[in-house]
């Protein structure tokens, strides 16, 4: 079987009613991305030669979120009825060569491991199923054995007689067969069930009856093979995924003083004696060095925040990196293009974005800092604000090192301001302030002797 090339078949051309949404299933969020790009990401870890996902219900959307991925591994089989599972599986055999190997995967299964596939793949059998314990097996179809436990069958729900019902081991929607005689047990499969459709499930009862070897790989972990029907279970899904996540980041070191307030929606990375704490959320791709705090309702997406840093409570960071030790906020705003050098201290109420910061910059409150580089030791009063955008055009500032911005200032870019220039506060600076100089540019202060004000018109 290792000589076989691996094929994988995804079954995602179902509507997803009971959703409720104008989203096909396959597509609805877990942890930031769609369930279907979950199920890829650990199918793909396989190194398949090729993914046939089987679409149908909202082709258009599966196939843009497929072609987003980027992987020419990847192939899109259309099902125009939908005629069950064996239907929809036969649609994708004509581009699968008989000496594969095939796997067949739900698109709805978002938890299942790789590890988990990778075992399963390498069953001998001419026909093999992921089966689970279920607690409560109502809706799932049950693994029927022969009295020496051999499989020889799968019987759906809606067939199930009253003993085969109360069977607890049942089918999670993954088989593996070699592609020649899986082609031929599918030819073979009819649409006399209660639902009038081609289940695929039929095959196993076909495979037993021809004398094959039919095995049935228990998961160990029942959670990996959940799907989800409605929002509900969609929650479910999110509140296993985050809990995961969550253990691996605690086992990995990171403390986490109310681990289930904190959403992980991202890869991460994370050195020593991190802390996340409450309420946070982190998105895309996050590294975290050793000793980073996060502290209550920050919000990370694809940062990078280097040994040392310390986010204050409610930042919001997006494509930001520190290179260096630094404070963050509270309520700070550091948007893409944003890097801060050690000692930087961006406080209260700033916003970022395209800013470069060197060593030991400041910026403490209520300030915008955007297409700018500001130099070691710069300050920025509060209420400083670059003003970069003409309507048309963005336009950089440059700040030298140790230069002083007074409050309330407005810097028109292009502008550069010299290095240990001083800005006096409430200026307006339009051109370059050379350095070590006093550079002031605002009304003269004029007091109206007698002036009352207007009152309202009876």
């Amino acid at each position: 079987m290792k000589d076989k090339p691996l094929h994988l078949v995804v079954l995602a051309a179902g509507e997803g009613k009971r959703m409720n949404s104008g989203l096909p299933k396959v597509l609805q969020p877990l942890a930031g991305k769609p369930m279907l790009a979950h199920l890829l990401e650990a199918a793909l870890a396989l190194d398949p030669e090729r993914v046939h996902v089987v679409i149908g219900h909202g082709a258009d959307q599966v196939s843009a979120m497929l072609e987003a991925l980027g992987d020419d591994r990847i192939s899109t089989v259309l099902q125009l009825e939908r005629l069950g599972t064996g239907h929809a599986v036969q649609q994708a055999m004509g581009d699968i060569s008989a000496s594969a190997r095939v796997i067949v995967l739900p698109g709805d299964m978002p938890l299942v491991r790789s590890e988990t596939l990778a075992a399963f793949a390498r069953s001998p059998s001419a026909l093999a199923v992921l089966s689970f314990r279920a607690p409560d097996p109502r809706g799932y179809g049950r693994i029927l054995r022969d009295d020496q436990g051999r499989v020889v069958g799968i019987r759906e729900q809606r067939d199930a007689s009253e003993a085969e019902a109360r069977i607890t081991e049942v089918n999670s929607g993954v088989l593996a067969a070699d592609a020649d005689r899986l082609a031929e047990w599918l030819g073979r499969v009819d649409n006399d069930n209660a639902q009038g459709e081609y289940y695929l499930t039929d095959c196993i009862a076909l495979a037993a009856a021809d004398g094959a070897v039919v095995d049935a790989m228990c998961c160990g972990d029942p959670e990996e093979t959940q799907g989800a029907n409605n929002m509900r279970q969609l929650a479910e899904l999110e509140d296993a995924l985050q809990r995961r996540r969550r253990n691996a980041l605690m086992d990995a070191g990171v403390r986490m003083p109310d681990p289930a307030s904190v959403q992980i929606r991202a890869r991460v990375t994370a050195g020593r004696d991190v802390v996340v704490e409450s309420g946070a959320i982190l998105e895309g791709e996050v590294r975290l060095g050793d000793g980073v705090v996060v502290s209550a309702g920050c919000v990370l997406r694809d940062s990078q925040l280097a040994a040392g840093t310390r986010l204050e409570p409610y930042c919001v960071l997006e494509g930001a990196e520190t290179t260096g030790a630094c404070t963050i906020g509270p309520f700070a705003r550091l948007r893409p293009g944003t890097v801060l050098a050690a000692g930087v201290r961006i406080g209260n109420f700033v916003e970022t974005k395209n800013a470069v910061f060197g060593e030991g910059a400041k910026a403490n409150h209520l300030a915008y800092a955007g297409d700018a580089r500001i130099g070691p030791r710069a300050n920025l009063g509060a209420g400083t604000i670059t003003c970069n955008y003409d309507g048309a055009n963005k336009h950089r500032t440059t700040i030298g090192a140790d230069a002083f911005i007074g409050s309330n200032s407005a810097l028109v870019a292009p502008v550069t301001i010299g290095d240990r220039a001083t800005v006096g506060a409430g200026s307006v600076i339009s051109r370059e302030a050379p350095p070590d100089a006093l550079t002031v540019a605002r009304a003269r202060t004029r007091t109206v002797a007698g002036w009352e004000r207007p009152v309202k018109k009876v």
